[in-house]
Parts: C-alpha cells; sequence; structure tokens
C-alpha cells in the first residue's frame, strides 16, 4: 500500500524538526503509544495498542531514522508485530519545508501488512488509519501550540491535504501511521 499526503503547520520548520525528534511529544500525540523509546543512535522502540473493527491487539516495533538532513527530512523504516492480529512493516520519506504561515510536512508511505488485521477489508483499515492520523494531527497541533504559544493556529480545523498521486487520485490518508515520522509512525502504529 502507498500513500502521501501533506500537512500545513503554524511553526517554523526548526520547530517542528525538533517536535518530531522529541519521543515524548512523539508518545504523547500518536493515539494507542505506550512507548517510544530511544534503544540506539536514530533507533526507536514502538508499543501502541489499537483497535480495528473487531481487532483489538498491541503492537511492538522498532522504528529506525535514516537518510537524516536536519532540519528537512529524513526516511523511516517500520517493522512490527502484532501477534496473532498481525504485522506491518514498510518505509516512509518525511519532508519539512518552509512555507508562509509555517511550514508544511509531507510524506509517503509504502508498507506491507499481514494476519488478522489485512484481513478486515480496505475500506475499514483505510477509515481507522485516516480517523487515527486526523487525531494525531490535532493532537500534534494542539502539542506545538503549547510549546510554541507566539505561533498562529494555522492547520486548526483543517483537513489534511492530499498530494496528487501518479496516475490518478490516492485516498485523502494521513499515518502515518506517520512518523512521520509524524505520518509514517501512525500509518505504522494502524497497520502495525
Amino acid at each position: 500500500m502507498d500513500m502521501q499526503g501533506s500537512r500545513p503547520l503554524a511553526v517554523t520548520q526548526q520547530q517542528a524538526w525538533e517536535a518530531l525528534n522529541d519521543p515524548e511529544m512523539l508518545k504523547a500525540c500518536i493515539p494507542g503509544c505506550e512507548k517510544f523509546e530511544l534503544t540506539e543512535p536514530n533507533t526507536y522502540a514502538v508499543t501502541t495498542a489499537i483497535k480495528i473493527g473487531p481487532v483489538a491487539a498491541r503492537f511492538n516495533g522498532r522504528v529506525t531514522l535514516t537518510d537524516i538532513v536536519p532540519p528537512s527530512a529524513y526516511k523511516i523504516g517500520f517493522d512490527a508485530q502484532g501477534g496473532v492480529a498481525g504485522f506491518g512493516k514498510g518505509e516512509a520519506a518525511v519532508q519539512l519545508a518552509p512555507a508562509a504561515a509555517g511550514c508544511e510536512l509531507s510524506y509517503t508511505v509504502h508498507s506491507t501488512v499481514g494476519g488478522k488485521i489485512a484481513q478486515l477489508g480496505q475500506r475499514l483499515i483505510d477509515g481507522a488509519a485516516k480517523s487515527l492520523a486526523e487525531d494525531f494531527f490535532r493532537r500534534f497541533d494542539e502539542a506545538l501550540q503549547a510549546r510554541y504559544p507566539s505561533a498562529a493556529p494555522a492547520s486548526a480545523g483543517t483537513a489534511l491535504q492530499p498530494m496528487p498521486k501518479a496516475g490518478g487520485g490516492l485516498p485523502s490518508w494521513a499515518w502515518a501511521a506517520i512518523a512521520v515520522v509524524v505520518a509514517a509512525v501512525i500509518y505504522m502504529a494502524t497497520k502495525g
């Protein structure tokens, strides 16, 4: 599965970069996240508890950052296991670019899922992923405003903005996963 999207943030590119590299902030913003801990340089252990339709499980995984170009981009590799509920693995590219009212976060996610979660059906999975992603971005926007109160809320109340997909319209998802790490991690937690 391939997804991409973007989100305006009402903070500077440097402030967004710092937030995206703050494990405590990410843990607080990712729905169901129980652990987001640095285990070695650029590698994090992640535990999330999620429910998609009738499947509820705790997923344990690893997130690895590569191709790091502060304060504008990195790639994220992720792998998560949820026992009989399933597994997820993939990669994501996250980019931050200056914008008139702050910065813009863009992401592209490529992933594979298996187990019970993969059997739920794409519509249910996509709906849950979109809901979790929107919840993440709402929390992330609130956390950014609390950390940087002088920033104006550029993205409050706005929906995720889909980026065009080669060859047609990609659904307007936002996870993934997270992260990013932001969108890619949400996506990993959703598909985990």
